[in-house]
């Protein structure tokens, strides 16, 4: 059995039809990337087409996992929009196949990722994640990611409410870059209000 990475900027049918095939196949069998039910394949090429049109001009990437010469699993980084954003960007859609479970595909994406985005420049990589996919919590961990928050029973699927756990990865900081923190001071900054001026304002 060969695995191979690929990190396409365009798709053919050959790729859609199999990217389509593995995230069918991911979310019929429960896997939280996104969508509730199975996505069609016109989903899937829309999503596909947005994320290699910002991989063209930079703000993006996405690698495969091939087994066999046949894709059977996917992860991307996303820079957020604006520009005090740019130095981050958001890892997701991370999937392998069900016939491709126990290859350790997952941790192989996740570490592809981690290094492309460390290449390009990027700071920090950030994911969120349903707070009871304890198997994907754990992998990140073991890869580096730290929770930093969590938004108790804010992700909805139907009636059924799970935690929005978010989790951060330091890529590190170019030279010359001020880490300025909470500290006081600096452009946006604004005075901490005093009792006197909470009261006066009715807060």
């Amino acid at each position: 059995m060969k695995i191979d990475l690929t990190w396409p900027s365009e798709a053919d049918e050959r790729l859609r039809a199999e990217v389509h095939e593995v995230l069918h196949a991911v979310v019929a069998v429960g896997g939280a990337i996104g969508w509730q039910s199975p996505p069609g394949r016109d989903q899937t090429d829309q999503w596909l087409d947005r994320l290699l049109a910002r991989t063209r001009v930079g703000d993006a990437a996405l690698v495969l996992a091939l087994v066999d010469g046949v894709v059977r699993g996917t992860a991307s980084w996303q820079r957020p929009a604006g520009e005090v954003f740019v130095h981050r960007a958001e890892l997701g859609r991370v999937t392998a196949h069900p016939s491709a479970r126990g290859l350790g595909l997952g941790s192989l994406l996740v570490s592809a990722v981690v290094e492309n985005a460390r290449a390009a420049g990027l700071e920090i990589l950030t994911l969120g994640v349903r707070g009871n996919n304890h198997g994907a919590i754990e992998l990140y961990e073991q890869l580096g990611f730290r929770e930093w928050g969590r938004l108790p029973n804010a992700i909805a699927v139907g009636d059924v409410r799970f935690d929005d756990v978010q989790m951060a990865l330091p890529l590190g900081f170019r030279d010359g870059v001020v880490l300025h923190g909470s500290a006081a001071g600096g452009l946006g900054a604004s005075p901490r209000r005093g009792v006197g001026d909470r009261r006066r304002h009715g807060a």
